[in-house]
């Protein structure tokens, strides 16, 4: 039995859980999440927790009784707590500003590169150079800042660019001069 699949999910208060067939729905403060089960898992509501079990043990059937599990998990705490990216900017000029719901970012290009925030995903800027990108949908948040990260992803000599809060960048040696 997968270690992961196994473990029941509590509802936490505040959340409401509806499971039609194989859709699982989660409301809560910060919106409403939608998850869509296979067929090789099926999922129940037991007192106050969320269960998934499955059938056999084909291999198929294992493999999509943690996978499942996990997003069940994710849409349950996204619309409690929600997801949080925090992306910091390194660079002499380089900047971000927000303009209503588009990212702004000026990166050393001819051109300024726009955005913009798809729903349910809120994009704030502190100091013009940490953006913070927060959501209730684990996937979207860390689908956007790795779009955010994409457009001047970090260099390796100077260490300019884009990147994760708290992530190291391998620096490389650079030319040595002639003797």
């Amino acid at each position: 039995m997968s270690r992961i699949g196994k473990l029941p999910i509590a509802i936490p208060d505040g959340v409401e859980v509806k499971i039609e067939g194989q859709v699982v729905t989660a409301k809560g403060p910060l919106g409403s999440e939608t998850v869509e089960v296979r067929p090789e898992v099926k999922v129940e509501k037991q007192d106050n927790k969320v269960v998934l079990t499955r059938d056999n043990d084909d291999r198929k059937s294992r493999s999509l009784h943690g996978l499942s599990r996990t997003l069940v998990a994710n849409a349950i705490n996204g619309v409690k707590t929600g997801f949080v990216k925090k992306l910091e900017i390194v660079g002499v000029g380089y900047r971000a500003a927000m303009q209503g719901n588009t990212l702004n970012m000026a990166l050393g290009y001819s051109h300024p590169i726009d955005i913009i925030a798809p729903e349910g995903i809120k994009i704030t800027v502190d100091q013009n150079t940490k953006i913070t990108i927060s959501g209730a949908n684990k996937q979207l948040v860390g689908d956007i800042a790795a779009l955010i990260r994409s457009k001047r992803p970090p260099e390796v000599y100077k260490g300019k660019g884009i990147k994760y809060e708290g992530e190291h960048i391998r620096r490389k040696a650079g030319k040595t001069g002639k003797k």
